[in-house]
């Protein structure tokens, strides 16, 4: 399994970006993909997972504001994060795993895209 993100940025408190990861090597339904998080100095920390029936669970720092989805034609994971505030900033990592569906900090996830940098300014 390969992920690849893209889509992060530098972004004004209160704006709006679209993280995307391209999968390849694997099924949709078999893997529970998700969205990790790390801040400067910061543990890892989950942001939201969906599962393989295609569930969601977000953490509560991001409920209301961010929302995950998976479109199963592009093999491509999806994080809209709306009204992002300053606390947002970190690096965001996509991930996989075909038996641990959980947030967290991640550990045990099999699979890890490289990152991608999303900085919000006040």
């Amino acid at each position: 399994v390969q992920l690849v993100e893209s889509g992060g940025g530098s972004v004004q408190s209160g704006g709006s970006l679209r993280l995307s990861c391209t999968a390849s090597g694997y099924s949709y339904g078999t893997y529970c993909m998700g969205w990790f998080r790390q801040a400067p100095g910061k543990e890892r920390e989950g942001v939201v997972i969906i599962g393989r029936d295609g569930s969601t669970t977000y953490a509560d720092s991001v409920k209301g504001r961010f929302t995950g989805s998976h479109d199963n034609a592009k093999n491509t994971l999806y994080l809209q994060m709306d009204s992002l505030q300053s606390e947002d900033t970190a690096m965001y990592f996509c991930a996989a795993d075909r038996w641990r569906c959980e947030l967290g900090d991640g550990q045990g996830y099999n699979y890890w895209g490289q990152g991608t940098q999303v900085t919000v300014s006040s």
